[in-house]
C-alpha cells in the first residue's frame, strides 16, 4: 500500500535527494579536510627535507668544546663517496652536523615528532633520529629506497624526482633522492590528525543527520499540505457518487495549481447537479405530457368497450384515440430530436439557399393563424444566402412566428426582420403581445417551458424553443430573448453568414 501512495513516494524521493546531497557534502567538506591537514604535514616534510638535504654537505662547525658531540651526529660504518654527480669517484663527508639552529625542527624526546633517515646510495645508514624505531618501517623503507634508486637510475630520466608523500597506518612519509645518491626519509606521525579527522567525520554525520530529520520532517509536512486537495478531491468524490451532488471541494489555495484543477472539479460538479436536475425535471415534464394522451385514449377504449354506440360514435372515439396518438407520436418525436442534438448525432443537410425566401415562406405559411387571431405581419428582409440546412431553419423561423402570434395580444403586430452587419444574419421577430415576466426569461429555452401553464394543447409541450436553440447552436449561431411586461418579446438569432 505505502509504494502505491502519492505521498509517500514524494517522501522516498525526497529523502533519497536529500541523503544524496548530504553525502557529497559531507564527503567533499571531509576530503577537504583531509587534504588540508595532508598538505600542512607534507609541507613541514618537504621543508625538514630541505634542511637536512642542506646540512648533509655543510662542512662541520668548529666548537670550541671537542667533547661534545653535535646533535644528530652518527659516524659512518665506512667511506662514502663526497656530495656531487654520481659519477664522479669523490668521497663523502666523514660526518652528519646538524646546524644548532636546526635542532628545533627534529625533537629527539617526542616519539610523535618529526624522525629522519639518512642513507648512502648503497643504502647504508648515514645518520637518522633517535625517535625512529630501527626495523619499524624496513619494508616500507626498501620498497621506497629500490624505487627512487631506479627512478634515478632510469636513462629516460634526466632529471630528480620531486619529493613524495605517502601515508602508512599513523605515519606520514617524505623520502628524497639527492643528485650525489644519497635518501632522505623524513616522517613522523599522524594520528592527532587522524583522531582529528575522525572527529571531523563524527560532527558531519552527526550534523547531517541531524538535517536529514529535520529535512525528512519538512518534507513529510510539505508533502501533507500539497497533496491534502487531492484529498479534498477524493472526499468530495465520494459523497457525490454516494448521490449528494451538491458537494463542492473546499480548496484555500485556489492559486496553486491543484487549486485551479479544483476549481474546475467544482464548476464540473455544478455543471453535473444541473444537468441531473434538468434530466429529472425532464422525465417528471416528458411523463406528465405523456400522461395526458394516454389517459384519454384508455378512457375512450374503455368507454367503446363498456357499452354499444352506434357507427357515429365509434368513429368519434377513433377520432379522440388518434388526435392523442398524433400528439405522443409529435412530443415523441420532438424528444427524440432534442436527443440527438445533445448527442451530436443529429445530420444537418448543408447547402447554400436565401435565408430572407425561407423567411418569407414560412410568413406565408403562418399567415392563415395570423388572420385568425387578426394580427398583422410585418417583415423587413434584406436578400442573403448562407449555408446551413434549409429545413431545420424553417423549422425555427416557423415556431418564432407562431409563437409571435399565439402569445400577441388581438389585432396586434409581428415584426421580422432580416439583416447581416459585420458579416452576421441577424434575424429578429418581436410581437406585441403582454411579453414575459422576467423571472421566466432564463427558462425560456429550458424544456417543456411554457410561459402560460393553462396552455397544455397539441404542439404546446414546450419544447419548440428548445429544439430552436439545438437548431440554432448546431449551425453555430446563437438565439436570444429580450422581453418585458406589456411591451411585447424580441426574439434575435445570429448566424455565421
Amino acid at each position: 500500500m505505502i509504494p502505491k501512495s502519492i505521498k509517500w513516494r514524494l517522501q522516498l524521493w525526497y529523502g533519497l535527494i536529500l541523503v544524496v546531497v548530504l553525502a557529497g557534502f559531507g564527503f567533499t567538506a571531509y576530503q577537504l579536510e583531509r587534504n588540508r591537514q595532508f598538505h600542512r604535514i607534507d609541507e613541514e616534510l618537504h621543508h625538514r627535507t630541505g634542511v637536512l638535504a642542506n646540512a648533509l654537505h655543510r662542512p662541520p662547525p668548529r666548537r670550541p668544546d671537542a667533547e661534545e658531540p653535535p646533535p644528530f651526529d652518527r659516524p659512518p660504518p665506512g667511506q662514502f663517496p663526497e656530495a656531487g654527480p654520481p659519477d664522479q669517484n669523490q668521497r663523502p663527508p666523514t660526518e652528519f652536523h646538524l646546524p644548532p639552529e636546526d635542532t628545533h625542527f627534529f625533537d629527539a624526546s617526542d616519539p610523535n615528532a618529526f624522525y629522519f633517515v639518512i642513507r648512502s646510495r648503497e643504502n647504508q645508514e648515514i645518520a637518522s633520529s633517535t625517535n625512529q624505531a630501527p626495523g619499524q618501517f624496513l619494508a616500507i623503507e626498501n620498497f621506497f629506497i629500490n624505487k627512487i634508486n631506479r627512478q634515478s637510475q632510469s636513462p629516460e630520466t634526466s632529471r630528480q624526482p620531486p619529493p613524495a608523500a605517502y601515508s602508512f597506518g599513523n605515519f606520514r612519509n617524505c623520502i628524497a633522492s639527492l643528485p650525489s645518491g644519497e635518501i632522505i626519509w623524513v616522517g613522523c606521525s599522524i594520528a592527532p590528525e587522524l583522531a582529528e579527522l575522525r572527529r571531523t567525520a563524527m560532527k558531519l554525520a552527526g550534523v547531517g543527520g541531524v538535517i536529514l530529520f529535520l529535512g525528512l520532517a519538512g518534507g513529510g509536512w510539505l508533502v501533507a499540505r500539497a497533496i491534502k486537495p487531492i484529498n479534498e478531491i477524493s472526499a468530495t468524490a465520494v459523497r457525490i457518487s454516494a448521490g449528494d451532488l451538491s458537494q463542492r471541494i473546499n480548496v484555500a489555495e485556489a492559486e496553486s495549481e491543484l487549486g485551479q484543477l479544483a476549481a474546475v472539479l467544482n464548476a464540473t460538479f455544478a455543471r453535473l447537479e444541473t444537468a441531473f436536475a434538468q434530466q429529472k425535471q425532464f422525465a417528471a415534464d416528458a411523463a406528465h405530457e405523456l400522461r395526458t394522451p394516454v389517459s384519454v385514449i384508455l378512457t375512450q377504449t374503455q368507454t367503446a368497450l363498456n357499452r354499444e354506440r352506434d357507427a357515429a360514435g365509434y368513429k368519434q372515439t377513433v377520432e379522440a384515440c388518434q388526435r392523442a396518438a398524433q400528439r405522443m407520436r409529435k412530443l415523441i418525436e420532438s424528444l427524440l430530436a432534442l436527443a440527438r442534438f445533445d448527442a451530436g448525432q443529429e445530420v444537418l443537410n448543408r447547402r447554400r439557399f436565401d435565408l430572407a425566401k425561407t423567411i418569407s415562406d414560412c410568413a406565408e405559411l403562418v399567415q392563415p393563424l395570423a388572420d385568425e387571431r387578426g394580427v398583422k405581419i410585418f417583415a423587413e428582409l434584406t436578400p442573403l444566402e448562407i449555408t446551413g440546412d434549409s429545413e431545420r431553419l424553417a423549422q425555427v423561423v416557423t415556431n418564432l412566428l407562431t409563437n409571435a402570434i399565439q402569445y400577441n395580444r388581438p389585432a396586434g403586430e409581428v415584426r421580422v426582420k432580416l439583416a447581416a452587419p459585420s458579416g452576421m444574419a441577424v434575424l429578429t421577430v418581436a410581437d406585441s403581445g403582454p411579453g414575459i415576466a422576467a423571472a421566466d426569461l432564463p427558462r425560456v429555452f429550458g424544456r417543456f417551458f411554457r410561459a402560460d401553464p393553462a396552455r397544455t394543447g397539441a404542439g404546446n409541450a414546450g419544447l419548440g424553443l428548445a429544439i430552436s436553440k439545438a437548431i440554432i447552436e448546431a449551425h453555430g449561431g446563437t438565439i436570444e430573448v429580450a422581453s418585458g411586461e406589456n411591451t411585447g418579446t424580441t426574439f434575435t438569432v445570429h448566424l455565421p453568414a
